[in-house]
């Protein structure tokens, strides 16, 4: 028995059962027909002409469906004559080098045998212009010399900051298209100031090309698309502020009031920036911890599509040498440099299987309540939150909540040999 199997061993993993969390969201059905029909209703492709180079620039989250949508956008550009193109817009991420983000697209099947544009990507930028403040703003060097800039981006709250711009169309030109130059820039004068410097870089960007026609996209609750629109430069400041607050309210979080322990079994650079959505867990390096309070979060794997980049960990308490295993420097450091913030890449304590993470994690959160023991949300992700475990201590509050549903008996939770968790 090794040591930490000795100190633990008192340790007790309770019992949990699954829950079913239904939220009445609509989703789209068919999205390369919404693409189309929000582009010709809108008509922000009717000026490309025969021959027209079009940029379109995509990030590096999981966008469910980015690869049908990007190509229908694709057949729509050729319709009109134009030679479309790909460019990771992605700030510092792939190791902020342009291999790195091209896998990242190629991950997400932006290939040009499925989507039927190719890929280029680089990390060279040009100058833009200067905001208000004398500030240097540039952007992606193939964007700048394309006829027509497309981005295609989710709308959605942002994990580290708030405001009235936060993820989606301004900050994927003024961060994504600015690469590693844009991210630093922006994150150098702090998360407090953020909203408002990308709306001032957005503005110098839009200026100067105002042939950019947007795409923006925002999920539901659950991972699936909700809408999808089709904005023009000159619309974008008006347009996406209100599109960010439509998304605020389809967000899900943990519907409880107060947790102990949180387990997330993986997090990752594709589900969210920051790993694990702060707006879900209730919890951020940077904004403290809100509902559901958690005093403790275990994170049991990471992602194969973050490609080693760990950003996140520093907003766990313990995590398993699986995940430590995957942990990727080049990837992982050129962001954190970038963001300015090493705390969210913190590396915790780390355990040699889930099974002692769990029981690391119970042992830690000495507040709980010793009588009904640690009250315990056991997610996959913070995107996929329509089925999750508890602890059988949170049943009665959960048959309390609406949407909320227990589908289980209480079970023990069932390891391998190795100690990790059997799914």
């Amino acid at each position: 028995m090794d040591i930490f199997s000795k100190l633990l061993n008192e340790v007790k993993i309770p019992k949990f059962v699954k829950i079913n969390y239904t939220i009445k969201q609509s989703k789209i059905e068919d999205p390369a027909y919404e693409v189309k029909r929000v582009i010709n209703e809108r008509n922000i492709f009717n000026e490309i002409k025969k021959g027209d180079s079009v940029c379109i620039a995509c990030g590096s989250r999981e966008i469910s469906n980015l690869a049908i949508i990007v190509k229908s956008i694709v057949e729509e550009v050729k319709k009109q004559g134009g030679i479309p193109f790909i460019i990771p817009a992605m700030g510092s991420h792939g190791g902020a080098e342009a291999k790195g983000q091209e896998e990242i697209l190629l991950g997400y099947g932006l290939n040009e045998e499925y989507v039927g544009a190719p890929i280029k990507s680089s990390m060279e930028t040009v100058d833009a212009g200067y905001t208000k403040t004398n500030y240097l703003v540039q952007i992606d060097k193939y964007a700048s010399q394309a006829d027509w800039i497309i981005p295609v981006g989710r709308i959605k709250p942002h994990t580290a900051f708030h405001g009235k711009i936060e993820s989606g169309l301004m900050k994927m030109l003024v961060i994504g298209m600015g690469k590693q130059y844009g991210a630093s820039i922006c994150h150098s004068m702090g998360f407090d100031n953020m909203s408002q410097n990308i709306q001032d870089f957005a503005e110098v960007i839009i200026k100067k090309y105002p042939n950019i026609r947007a795409i923006g996209i925002i999920e539901n609750a659950f991972h699936q698309t909700y809408k999808i629109v089709a904005v023009p430069a000159d619309c974008i400041a008006n347009e996406e502020p209100q599109y960010l607050e439509e998304a605020r309210s389809l967000m899900i979080k943990i519907p409880f009031e107060k947790v102990d322990i949180i387990f997330i079994d993986e997090i990752g650079k594709d589900i969210s920036g920051a790993g694990a959505d702060t707006n879900v867990i209730g919890r951020s390096p940077l904004m403290g911890r809100w509902k559901p309070n958690a005093d403790t979060i275990a994170v049991f794997d990471l992602t194969e599509a973050s490609h080693g980049n760990v950003t996140g960990i520093g907003n766990a308490d313990v995590t398993t040498k699986r995940l430590y295993d995957k942990f990727n420097m080049e990837n992982t450091y050129p962001n954190c440099i970038t963001n300015h913030f090493p705390k969210a890449v913190n590396m915790p304590p780390v355990m040699p299987n889930d099974k002692l993470a769990m029981k690391f994690a119970i042992d830690l959160t000495y507040k709980a309540n010793k009588e009904i023991g640690p009250r315990i949300v056991w997610i996959k992700n913070t995107l996929k939150m329509n089925e999750f475990w508890i602890t059988e201590n949170l049943i009665d509050e959960a048959n309390s909540i609406e949407g909320l549903k227990v589908v289980s008996e209480a079970r023990d939770v069932l390891f391998d040999v190795d100690g990790n968790v059997i799914k």
